[in-house]
């Protein structure tokens, strides 16, 4: 039987949040699980240059996610857990696909239309401190999906984009040198796909709007004490389609818990007991894995080890696969 292929990774910038959680690391350990798929997963390091230029900053990251993966009960031995740093045939591989990748579709990239525009609208010219990094990333990340010719690529909606183009890519490729590359696709949960954050706006490091995955019990509550509300009194119906506290609920609830919290939202829970709620709610589900967590912290040859063991096992599939694509594109050694 041949197993299907399922890469997923988290840029380096920043401590794990619940979105984190709940849009790639929670069902990416899941699928770890059946023995019909084969699992990689990564700590893109070299993406974590575009945006941050403090080295301490991109170790600690690294060292705070790795953990985090290993804590929620990652097996590493049956599955590829690498940092992609250590992989450097997929720096090599985003170098041949950026030759083959047209300018204009990477014009089209959200990020960097966003970056522009934000530009263009305090009067600046478009490209200002736009660096090739956030530019021409989406090949990068080409390159990781189709260095390991993942099929199932999880991601929040706001990441289907960069799946589409590396689809691209690779046909690109497939078309006018060899049929290497397996076309992957974006893979986004029915109930959660991008969680939002305190402030109602998508949970992201860049807003300072998370809530980090291994907060203590108290600074859980208080994180979460935060989520921004409406005025609504208790005893007042609150809708759930626009509400955070619920959204959050969802994402860690069974259809059980969601229906009865969908109850009290319409008999006018209180802010604060929803919230109170919300906080058992979320912490009897990652409370087990944080005693694990502060553990792998505290022993970062553990994680390090681990690392280098699934950067070895990425090493063996990457180079063969770029030995292929090196000849296709006529880089291979003279011959008689």
């Amino acid at each position: 039987m041949t197993k299907e292929r399922v890469l997923t990774g988290i840029t380096t910038t920043g401590t794990p949040h619940l979105g984190n959680y709940v849009g790639a690391i929670k069902p990416a350990i899941e699928a770890s699980k059946h023995s019909d798929i084969d699992s990689f997963f990564f700590l893109a390091d070299y993406h974590a240059l575009i945006k941050c230029h403090d080295p301490v900053q991109v170790r600690q990251s690294t060292k705070e996610i790795a953990a985090t993966w290993l804590a929620l009960g990652l097996d590493t031995d049956n599955s590829t857990f690498y940092r992609q740093s250590d992989v450097p045939e997929i720096t090599e591989l985003s170098w041949i696909l950026t030759c083959m990748t047209a300018k204009g579709l990477m014009n089209r990239a959200h990020a960097y239309k966003a970056a522009a525009q934000a530009n263009i609208d305090e009067g600046e010219d478009a490209d200002k401190a736009i660096t090739m990094g956030l530019f021409s990333y989406p090949v990068l990340m080409a390159a990781d999906i189709l260095m390991f010719n993942g099929k199932k690529i999880p991601v929040g909606k706001d990441q289907i984009q960069h799946v589409e183009m590396a689809r691209d890519i690779a046909q690109r490729f497939n078309h006018h040198f060899d049929d290497l590359f397996v076309l992957p696709e974006a893979e986004v949960g029915d109930d959660v796909a991008v969680l939002n954050g305190l402030d109602g706006r998508k949970m992201s490091k860049s807003y300072n709007n998370t809530i980090p995955l291994f907060l203590t019990e108290k600074k859980l509550q208080k994180h979460i004490n935060k989520i921004k509300t409406n005025l609504l009194e208790p005893g007042e119906p609150k809708n759930t389609e626009d509400s955070t506290v619920f959204q959050i609920w969802q994402a860690f609830a069974t259809e059980q818990q969601t229906q009865y919290m969908r109850d009290q939202f319409a008999n006018g829970i209180a802010w604060g007991q929803a919230k109170k709620e919300l906080f058992a709610l979320i912490n009897d589900e990652i409370g087990p894995a944080r005693e694990r967590y502060e553990e792998l912290m505290a022993d970062g040859d553990f994680i390090e080890k681990e690392l280098q063991k699934g950067g070895e096992r990425a090493r063996e599939y990457a180079s063969a696969l770029l030995k292929k694509v090196r000849a296709a594109v006529g880089i291979a050694p003279i011959l008689k």
